[in-house]
């Protein structure tokens, strides 16, 4: 198989002739599924010897070696009861869930003849039927038991997608998916698979869902299709599970989401102590058939539990109902554990930049001295003041950045659920990250400073692995200054990205770069309106691409004091222009509404570099000054005014005792209706007039809840 830096998208692959039938078949009617393949098994009453031998017992993939004709029957049965696709018997067919029973080596060789077999039933019968080689999650899952690497993976998945096309698997479905890394890892092996045999076929994806509403590694379905949908299968869906009534509200929202059609095929319930399960084919029959009704599906069936019977009935309401069209809204959306939509409704979205070894000494300590856990705590606490994204840089030439890579993000992703951006000047540092990454992440960054080579070396890796891309402003002359400079290299670089690369706009993410406006270089004074005005313009010239800018460079080596006040004030321009994200430490962010009017014009002096010296004027300003703690602040005023002020300001800090204070003289419902919704309706006031953005409102909220 090859190495993971040589797999990449089929695009330029045909498709095979079963999957362009398939389409065709998918525009007009709703596709059945076939049923359980363990179930059937088990009431063909087998012994030992038909496994193979004690030692083999309970391996149904051996089955299509030493009792065809069992497995044949099974696939017979669901094709008469109006199945238009089965499913191999390869369900644990990986070399890794074979091993367990010492069957690696033979993993090629049992399925080409499970898909064999399949194949040879579907010719009995008339009209198109289509073999689907089924592909189990195995029985490792990388993010929850270990015990496998992505590497690993990549290469049992790609040795079972080899031996099911050579026996003649029409699609290849990677279903029961717990955990997305396995999936990642599988849709790399079908790829490496595809490009060795010089043809592809349609990939169905299917994830299962947990009673707690989550798949087992802790993506919901929002965020599992956003971490998939590179993929460019021709369906995603759900199945096994504890029954369909339970898949409602998950299905409903992949049908609203998916640009690809969508497959159910449920759990008949929940099996009993004996094992006997708790749905009948009629019950199964009626809840999908009101996802029929609805218009969520395009491919129907059953799982564990089930049999012919439950196909039977199943088909009768597939044909009964129409086909589901896909969705077209093309949005940027990201994910880690949690999913994250970058939309109007949202910006900007909050890049937190701490955990940044450049731009903190803390954390880039932690890093050093290898207290892993304690760095990942510093992303945690961006989550938590407000942060949608984390910033993540390891570059310190005085260590190894991957093995650094390594450690810190296995120690993140088990407390942090936000997506991530990977700031790197490695290609092979965003490469190792990424098999870390459930979701869709986001790669910081490519430039045309050396040509395509960038390029080149990084998109491939988004590509491969579905992520976003930061592209700086900048080509062979150096950084674009002007805004007409950053709309030119923009305009290069997207006829690159989108017509040589295959990036779809939405993946593409322009930073027109920030300068500091009080070093006194003169390059990069009153350099701040022209990334505004850029800001604006690459939004309306190249519609569905979004805009980030790193805020707080703005304000190196002015006075801490006053950095915190100029990177708000700055950041409220950006937003203004349309800027979707913005790489701030969302700890230290003050809101744009606590500045005073004289702060502000010294900041916009600044910015737009109006008067003799307003470098001057800004640092006399905030010199040996500290910045006023709100708590301080607040103390000067009256009760009243400090609850309202609490929830402007979104700080618990002190919010209790005053509570408990208020609640000496008044009721809790005054209390509410009172101060508290003073400070709510000032709040409403400020995000009217652009002085709030959306993490601030919500931090405000969760005081008013409090």
């Amino acid at each position: 198989m090859a190495d993971l830096n040589e797999i990449n998208p089929p695009d330029g692959l045909p498709l095979n002739e079963a999957g362009r039938l398939l389409d065709e078949a998918l525009r007009e009617r709703i596709l059945v599924l076939d049923g359980a393949m363990g179930t059937q098994i088990q009431a063909a009453d087998l012994s030992a010897a038909d496994f193979g031998g004690p030692d083999l017992e309970g391996c149904n993939e051996n089955l299509c070696l030493t009792r065809p004709e069992v497995i044949a029957k099974i696939h017979r049965d669901y094709f008469a009861a109006g199945a238009d696709v089965v499913s191999t018997n390869t369900f644990g067919g990986t070399p890794l869930t074979l091993g367990e029973y010492g069957l690696t080596g033979s993993a090629r060789e049992i399925n080409r003849a499970a898909a064999a077999l399949a194949r040879e039933v579907a010719a009995e019968f008339d009209g198109p039927r289509w073999i689907a080689g089924a592909m189990g999650p195995t029985t490792k899952a990388i993010t929850v038991t270990g015990g496998v690497t992505f590497e690993g993976l990549v290469e049992t998945y790609g040795i079972q997608a080899l031996g099911l096309l050579e026996g003649g698997a029409d699609l290849l479905l990677l279903e029961t998916a717990q955990d997305t890394r396995n999936v990642k890892a599988g849709i790399l092996g079908v790829w490496a698979a595809f490009a060795e045999l010089g043809q592809r076929v349609p990939l169905m994806i299917s994830g299962t869902i947990e009673p707690m509403g989550t798949m087992l590694a802790g993506q919901g379905v929002e965020a599992f299709y956003t971490s998939v949908a590179h993929a460019g299968m021709v369906s995603v869906g759900l199945n096994c599970a504890t029954g369909p009534e339970f898949m409602t509200d998950h299905v409903r929202t992949l049908a609203g989401m998916a640009r690809c059609y969508v497959s159910c095929y449920p759990n008949a319930g929940l099996p009993d102590e004996v094992g006997r399960y708790s749905e009948t084919p009629e019950m199964m029959a009626e809840t999908l058939g009101r996802f029929v009704e609805n218009g969520w599906l395009n491919i129907v069936g059953s799982c564990c539990g089930s049999t012919p019977e439950f196909t039977r009935a199943i088909a009768a309401v597939a044909h009964a109902g129409r086909p589901r069209r896909p969705a077209e809204r093309r949005v940027t959306s990201l994910s880690g554990i949690d999913p994250v939509e970058c939309d109007d409704d949202s910006r900007p979205l909050i890049v937190g930049e701490r955990t940044n070894v450049i731009g903190s000494r803390k954390f880039k300590r932690l890093i050093t001295e290898e207290r892993w856990e304690e760095a990942a705590e510093v992303g945690r606490a961006q989550v938590k003041a407000g942060a949608h994204l984390i910033d993540v840089c390891l570059s310190n030439p005085d260590r190894d950045e991957i093995a650094d890579v390594e450690r810190f993000m296995g120690a993140l992703i088990r407390i942090v659920k936000a997506p991530l951006v990977i700031d790197a000047t490695d290609p092979q540092v965003f490469e190792r990250a990424l098999t870390y990454c459930q979701g869709k992440a986001i790669l910081n960054s490519v430039n045309l400073e050396d040509g395509l080579r960038r390029f080149d070396r990084v998109v491939p890796i988004a590509r491969r692995f579905g992520a976003a891309l930061v592209v700086g402003l900048i080509d062979e002359t150096g950084m674009a200054v002007t805004a007409e400079e950053k709309l030119n290299v923009a305009r290069r670089s997207h006829e690159l990205l989108t017509e040589k690369y295959g990036v779809p706009a939405e993946d593409i993410i322009w930073d027109p770069l920030v300068f500091p406006c009080g070093t006194g270089d003169e390059k990069y004074v009153g350099s701040a309106p022209h990334t505004i005005e850029a800001v604006r313009r690459l939004k309306a010239e190249f519609p569905g691409t979004r805009t980030i800018l790193g805020i707080s460079n703005v304000s190196f080596g002015l006075p801490e004091a006053g950095r915190e006040v100029l990177n708000s004030i700055y950041l409220n321009h950006n937003v203004r222009a349309g800027l979707d994200f913005a790489i701030v430490s969302s700890e230290k962010l003050q809101r744009f509404s606590t500045i005073g009017d004289e702060e502000r014009e010294l900041c916009d002096d600044l910015l737009f570099n109006r008067g003799d010296d307003p470098v001057a004027a800004f640092a006399g300003h905030f010199r040996d000054r500290r910045p006023t703690l709100a708590a301080e602040a607040l103390e000067k005023l009256p009760l009243d005014q400090r609850l309202a002020r609490y929830v402007v300001e979104g700080t618990k800090e002190g919010l209790i005792a005053d509570l408990e204070l208020k609640r000496a003289e008044a009721e809790p419902l005054e209390i509410i209706n009172g101060p508290l919704m003073a400070g709510m309706d000032e709040v409403g006031r400020l995000f009217g007039n652009n002085e709030l953005i959306v993490a601030e409102v919500l931090q405000s909220a969760e005081v008013m809840k409090a």
